[in-house]
């Protein structure tokens, strides 16, 4: 079947260690990722680095528990949140995903274009962002239409170029003094700086398991994906860091462009943009396939690029920052949920019977009240972690309650199912 072809679901297509972290490495350098480190440069470099690291390493690991569960039970990440919520209800995530990537593919092909765009317009006098929208929308079109298979070996290929070029990009910020020497300023809180670190992992929550669960073994996806998004994230933050720092640039084109590299940065840009938007594109069209499962998930992924370019052309998106809050609103509660039912309560497995979970989904109500809450109360570990604790706690508790009334409904049957 040609669906089954796109989604990797060939037993032999077995993803191992390496093509994770080169899948994810590729994922995290990004303009997007590197601009979002640039928001950080009010702490300065030291404290700006901490909080980095910290929120990296802390949405990371949200992230990899979340491709856990997809490589386990080979299950995508849609499919994967009927565990807790029922088949119906796993389909208001799945739409809310698809809004989210469609979201995610539109700024990414804005973001790459305007970086190309400052490249032109410099040596060539070229200023036509729509040009360059469509270009990196037909890349990320020829990158799709290939499957996934075949670009297991152009993302190895990709992803070292780019590091190449990234390090190149790394001499010219960190070559000069300024960076370190550069006093924090107000504007932005520690506790600000971890969630923007926290957030941008989490956004891709939603997507690893579409990959995960094709992983060799478990313990393959799971290092894979840590040291590939780990390493290649922080390392784009700290490149945008230093960038807003010693160049007072958040664009890292305009920072190799100030060293005569314009070359560079058109590689940069174009192979970031197709190696992180293609994902979002993908699973996309992974989770319409979930609503609907006679679908070509290739097809609608192809049709997500097409719209993802045309709101680029058509609707430029000037900031993402609140993008990013709303996403995590979405997505932190959902699964702060779905990992305290698989890994704490352990119920692993989907119920054909179960249609919505009503418990699952109003906590998920209160959970996407409760963030926002943190946000504005600007906790030193940001929003995300503390709110997920709580919610998680919640949850735990409601259903130990309701076991509790049901089992002393019907006798103190000693077990009851969830459902």
């Amino acid at each position: 079947m040609k669906r089954q072809e796109y989604n990797m679901s060939n037993p032999n297509a077995k993803m191992t260690k390496w093509n994770f972290t080169t899948l994810w490495f590729g994922a995290a350098v990004s303009v997007a990722e590197i601009m979002t480190g640039a928001l950080v440069a009010p702490l300065g470099f030291k404290k700006g680095l901490t909080a980095i690291l910290v929120g990296h390493l802390l949405g990371t690991l949200l992230l990899i528990l979340g491709g856990v569960i997809g490589s386990q039970q080979r299950l995508s990440a849609m499919e994967s949140t009927k565990i807790s919520f029922g088949n119906y209800g796993s389909y208001l995530f799945s739409i809310l995903n698809v809004l989210q990537l469609l979201g995610w593919t539109a700024i990414m092909i804005l973001t790459g274009a305007r970086s190309i765009n400052l490249v032109t317009i410099k040596d060539y006098g070229f200023d036509h962002l729509w040009v360059w929208c469509l270009v990196i929308g037909v890349l990320i079109a020829i990158w799709l239409y290939f499957g996934q298979n075949a670009s297991k070996k152009l993302n190895s290929l990709a992803v070292c170029l780019l590091f190449v070029l990234t390090i190149v990009l790394c001499f010219v910020i960190f070559k000069s003094d300024k960076i370190l020497t550069q006093p924090s300023t107000s504007g932005l809180s520690f506790g600000e700086a971890v969630e923007l670190s926290v957030i941008m992992p989490l956004s891709w929550i939603p997507l690893i398991s579409d990959y995960t669960r094709f992983a060799k073994t478990t313990k393959d996806g799971a290092i894979g994906s840590f040291i590939g998004y780990m390493f290649g994230s922080s390392w784009m933050y700290i490149i945008g860091l230093g960038a807003a720092l010693a160049f007072n640039q958040v664009d890292p084109v305009a920072v190799l462009m100030s060293a005569n590299l314009g070359l560079f940065a058109v590689g940069i840009v174009v192979l970031a943009t197709v190696t992180t938007t293609f994902m979002d594109a993908y699973s996309a069209g992974i989770s319409v396939t979930t609503i609907f499962p006679k679908l070509n998930g290739k097809h609608i992924a192809l049709i997500v690029t097409a719209i993802g370019t045309l709101l680029a052309v058509i609707f430029p998106i000037e900031k993402y920052e609140g993008f990013l809050y709303t996403i995590g609103s979405f997505f932190a509660p959902l699964y702060a949920i779905l990992l305290t039912d698989y890994f704490i309560l352990k119920r692993t497995s989907i119920s054909k019977s179960l249609k919505i979970d009503w418990i699952a989904f109003i906590t998920w109500i209160l959970g996407v009240f409760i963030y926002r809450k943190f946000v504005q109360l600007d906790f030193f570990l940001g929003a995300t972690v503390p709110s997920m604790i709580l919610i998680c706690v919640i949850y735990i508790v409601v259903q130990f309650v309701i076991n509790k009334l049901v089992r002393k409904q019907i006798g103190g049957e000693k077990n009851v199912n969830y459902e």
